[in-house]
This record gives C-alpha cells, sequence and structure tokens, in this order.
C-alpha cells in the first residue's frame, strides 16, 4: 500500500467514476438491446474493457486496471438494475485487460499486450455467454459473426483507450501518478 502515491489512487479513482459513467448508458442500451435484439447487444461489450486499458496504458502499474475495474462497478451499483453484479462484472472486464501484463509479471508494457487481452476476451467471451444468447441455435455463419462482432468490440474499445490514455499523458496526466514514492532511505 506504501507503493500507491495519493495521486495515482486520485487518479485510478478519477477514471473509475468517468467509466462507470460511460458503462451506465452502456448498460442500459446494451439490456435493452438484449431484450429486443440481442445479437447487437454485444457491439457494446467492449465498453467494459476501456476504463481497464485507459488507467493501465496512462499509468502501466501493476493492478490499476482491476483497481478502475472495481471503482466503476462501485459506481454502476445504485445505477443497474445489477446491483452488486455490476462489481463482478467490470471486475471480470479488467481482469482481461490486465491478464497479459500479469502474464509477464508487469516487466514490460506495450500497445500489443492490450491488443492481446482484448481478442483473449473477444474470444472467450461468445463460449461463455453461449447459453445467455442461445447461440447454439444459431447458423453457424451467425456464431461466425457473433464472435466477428464481439472481437471488433473488444479490438475497438481497446484502441479507443489506448488513443485516450496517450492524450491523457501527453496532456500531463500522468507524470505525476505514475511517481513511485521512494523507499525509506532513498533519495527522490
Amino acid at each position: 500500500m506504501k507503493n500507491w502515491s495519493t495521486t495515482y489512487l486520485l487518479t485510478c479513482a478519477a477514471i473509475g467514476v468517468a467509466g462507470g459513467f460511460v458503462l451506465l448508458g452502456a448498460n442500459w442500451l446494451s439490456t435493452l438491446l438484449f431484450g429486443v435484439v440481442p445479437f447487437f447487444s454485444v457491439a457494446l461489450a467492449g465498453l467494459w474493457l476501456l476504463p481497464a486499458v485507459i488507467a493501465l496504458r496512462l499509468l502501466e502499474r501493476p493492478f490499476a486496471g482491476l483497481l478502475v475495474g472495481l471503482i466503476s462497478g462501485l459506481v454502476l451499483v445504485p445505477f443497474s438494475g445489477y446491483a452488486f453484479g455490476s462489481v463482478a462484472t467490470n471486475l471480470w472486464w479488467a481482469f482481461f485487460a490486465e491478464l497479459p501484463f500479469l502474464v509477464v509479471l508487469y516487466r514490460f508494457w506495450t500497445r500489443w499486450q492490450h491488443i492481446a487481452g482484448a481478442v483473449v476476451v473477444g474470444i472467450a467471451y461468445p463460449f461463455l455467454a453461449w447459453v445467455s444468447f442461445d447461440l447454439g441455435s444459431f447458423t453457424l455463419w451467425t456464431q461466425v459473426a457473433f464472435f466477428s462482432l464481439t472481437l471488433a468490440s473488444t479490438v475497438g474499445a481497446t484502441a479507443i483507450g489506448i488513443v485516450i490514455a496517450d492524450r491523457l499523458r501527453r496532456a500531463g496526466v500522468a507524470r505525476l501518478a505514475r511517481h513511485r514514492p521512494a523507499r525509506a532511505g532513498q533519495s527522490t
């Protein structure tokens, strides 16, 4: 905990709250689409990656994506019809954004790791949501389209998150938040 500066925590909080409000609209729209045209609700799936991708790209710190996922989920609790299920959902999506960095023990941070996380969740989500969407009742080509739409959504939202984080970094947002406090006895 001593390696988490107040600036870092406040930056994660700001990204999480902003992400929560973006997901608030996406959550209601996705729920509405799922009731009417379930197939197209998956086009919004990638938005759940957005807050975590922005945090990880901007801050380049372990668990920044999960912390932001937790915060954005907590923001959604009173506004969504899923209560604390929103927290679990946001943490689930944030985990996939975090996974490529965890695999290499946070030793390096590349754009391609973000894309890899998006591809993994873009492939995993349709399998995990197979029953919810009743994908078995669709033709093979419709199933392929469903997978493609999910993959396009996750990769597209990740690309948008990278652009947002890069612009925030150029504006100087990450300079203080990325600073790691010196350990006792070290000079800064």
